[in-house]
């Protein structure tokens, strides 16, 4: 850990003791049973570990009927996800490849190492037979609701690697930044939402909401797309759609000049605007799951969204580094999700923070004030505020006698005098 982590912790103890109580004292619901796996199954959990630990951790906790069905959905879609994001694949040998990923997961022994040697995830690829060997044991139930994921996403994906307006300017309006994300977050929940459905694990009315799964992705992927300006313009990649970053600038990489601060700080409040209206959907979602475990697996990403989209809400930071919540904080938050009316609380607790840097010099500080009122309206009809006795004798009488607030306090003023 460095020095600059260690001192950020003592000065933060309520993060340190919940990094310790997380390390030391949390009690999975699920635990894998290691002795009884397969080597491959292990060698699928070893990718799990390289390609996202945190990730990783919350799959393995997952009930058993869905523990290794999502791990090697998130594999199969790691795996897609390298050879599209890999730019040293020529287009003829990435295109084929995309649109038949998955009938791949039906080949034995398929590998591939075409991945440039930087590629973080090359070496899954290379040893993707373990992936498919593991894949032919799911229930065919399980099977068939993957590779149709599989094939929706690599043809979505297919489509935008051939698409050279994209590859040189980026997402162009708002419509395609929604279909964007919904390709690379939308059909993966639509996926997840099906394997909880078909193990009991969530009520089968969410199927018939696609907005409200959709909105899972999307909130998701919008906030760490926020996130990852600068990585992203570095690597030469545009994902903020025209559409909005033209109205406060002429040129998307002069976001990050000293001389263009006060538009980029509205460009990004702009951005985040358009993530929050997901919010309160996500939250709509998440009253559908039955299972504890298949609760904290859904709604850990979602408070670490609306904590990393406080972090991000008019911060200058996020055009010069990739800004991140602190360690100690997201094991906070893991330790503070256990249902719906704590994650309530938590998003309650992060739109203040946003609410509170909200200026009325930004052109959208109506929009985002409505936006966070539309959510916390939805919360408070699911988890109304408790009104103390008194008020509510108080209220009854001023329905009584007519009187308006201001002529009750005037009266009893007088009382009191």
């Amino acid at each position: 850990m460095k020095t600059s982590d260690i001192l950020y912790l003592l000065a933060h103890p309520n993060q340190l003791r919940a990094i310790i109580q997380w390390k030391i004292w949390h009690n999975p619901l699920h635990e894998r049973n290691i002795e009884k796996e397969s080597p491959t199954l292990r060698r699928c959990f070893e990718f799990l570990d390289l390609t996202s630990r945190s990730f990783s951790a919350v799959i393995q906790e997952l009930c058993p009927e869905l523990c290794v069905s999502v791990a090697l959905f998130y594999l199969i879609l790691r795996g897609l996800d390298t050879i599209e994001d890999d730019m040293t694949i020529p287009l003829g040998i990435k295109e084929p490849l995309l649109r038949s990923f998955d009938e791949i997961l039906e080949k034995e022994g398929w590998s591939f190492d075409g991945n440039g040697p930087k590629e973080k995830d090359r070496q899954l690829l290379v040893e993707f037979y373990t992936v498919i060997k593991e894949f032919a044991l799911l229930p065919e139930s399980h099977r068939v609701i993957i590779k149709d994921i599989t094939k929706k996403m690599g043809n979505g994906m297919a489509d935008y690697a051939n698409n050279a307006e994209h590859n040189v300017n980026g997402v162009n309006t708002v419509a395609d930044y929604d279909l964007y994300c919904y390709y690379v977050a939308g059909l993966v929940g639509d996926g997840l939402t099906r394997l909880f459905v078909d193990t009991g694990k969530a009520n089968p009315a969410l199927l018939e909401r696609p907005h409200l799964i959709n909105s899972m992705g999307l909130f998701l992927q919008k906030t760490n797309i926020i996130r990852d300006y600068r990585e992203d313009l570095d690597d030469k990649r545009r994902f903020w759609p025209k559409e909005i970053w033209t109205k406060h600038i002429e040129k998307y990489e002069e976001l990050p000049l000293p001389e263009n601060e006060e538009a980029a700080l509205n460009c990004i409040s702009e951005m985040c605007l358009n993530s929050l209206q997901h919010a309160d959907e996500c939250l709509f979602y998440l009253a559908g799951i039955k299972d504890q475990s298949v609760f904290n697996f859904t709604a850990i990403p979602q408070v670490m969204a609306i904590a990393t989209l406080a972090l991000v809400f008019r911060n200058k930071d996020v055009f010069q580094k990739n800004v991140k919540i602190p360690k100690g904080e997201a094991c906070e938050l893991m330790i503070e999700v256990g249902n719906l009316r704590s994650t309530c609380d938590i998003f309650r607790k992060y739109m203040k923070i946003i609410h509170k840097k909200n200026t009325p010099k930004d052109p959208n500080y109506l929009n985002i004030s409505v936006t966070l009122g539309k959510v916390e309206q939805f919360i408070e009809s699911i988890f109304p505020t408790p009104v103390e006795p008194k008020a509510v004798a108080a209220r009854a009488q001023m329905r009584a006698t007519g009187e308006t607030p201001e002529q009750a306090a005037a009266a009893k003023k007088r009382r009191c005098s």
